[in-house]
């Protein structure tokens, strides 16, 4: 285990980073921009561990960062709203998110997030654009499990940030194999805020929405295909939601 990876287990370690990054981030979700939570009651009662959060991906860093935010306000007993920032004098640490390993070495950014409590995957059925495995890569699958066994996760099930696109298996896989409270949120208006990695603005002004869904309820014998087809509905980016997407489109360029 490296430096790093040993490091971001260390609470005051993930307190600090925690702080500045959301310091400096809180500006531009509240001011530059404006933000819309909703559905934090079902955050309230949850336990502190094997917690999974499912969700739909925009951007690379954004969408993490204001889970973070909202996580925190949550223990800081506020509900749907961030308020004034002072829960990151004191911050929830409990938290690890799964991130691509190609996308976690860029910079020094990404190195960053890393001691945040990513947890770094890789893209197991491709690679350089073709397909290659289908399996979970056993140290991936132990990170993740160990990772829920203390705490909660984050995951984006379709592992990129094009929207509808199909969602991995290895969501299904952690969630036949721990049985966890599967938390599903809908994003929206990350793309349109911000650029892709989500460290800089593309368009000020923009409205930005998280909603937390209440707990799933999920029979842990289906397979994993439909435990995946579960979840991708419950995000709302299965083939169902793309063709009411395309509906609403049409309808308004009818009009």
């Amino acid at each position: 285990m490296s430096l790093v990876d040993k490091l971001k287990h260390v609470r005051i370690v993930r307190s600090l980073i925690y702080g500045v990054v959301g310091a400096i981030t809180y500006p531009g979700l509240t001011l530059v921009n404006k933000i819309e939570i909703s559905g934090t009651e079902h955050l309230k009662n949850l336990p502190n561990r094997n917690v999974l959060f499912v969700s739909n991906h925009q951007t690379y860093f954004a969408d993490v960062i204001t889970f973070i935010h909202i996580f925190c306000a949550v223990r800081w007993r506020k509900e749907n709203r961030l308020g004034l920032p002072y829960y990151l004098l004191n911050p929830f640490t409990n938290l690890y998110f799964v991130a691509a390993e190609e996308t976690m070495k860029g910079s020094w950014i990404s190195r960053l997030f890393i001691l945040a409590g990513a947890l770094t995957v890789k893209r197991t059925w491709r690679a350089e654009g073709k397909e290659v495995r289908r399996g979970l890569d056993p140290s991936d699958t132990r990170k993740i499990n160990q990772a829920l066994d203390k705490s909660w996760v984050i995951t984006f099930p379709q592992g990129t940030t094009k929207p509808f696109a199909p969602g991995r298996k290895g969501t299904a896989y952690i969630i036949k194999n721990n049985h966890p409270i599967v938390i599903p949120v809908v994003i929206n208006g990350f793309w349109r805020a911000f650029t892709k990695k989500g460290l800089t603005f593309k368009k000020k002004g923009s409205l930005l929405t998280v909603r937390f869904k209440e707990p799933m309820v999920i029979d842990y014998e289906q397979t994993t295909d439909q435990i995946l087809e579960q979840v991708m509905d419950a995000i709302e980016q299965s083939k169902k939601f793309m063709m009411k997407g395309k509906h609403h489109l049409m309808n308004a360029l009818d009009k």
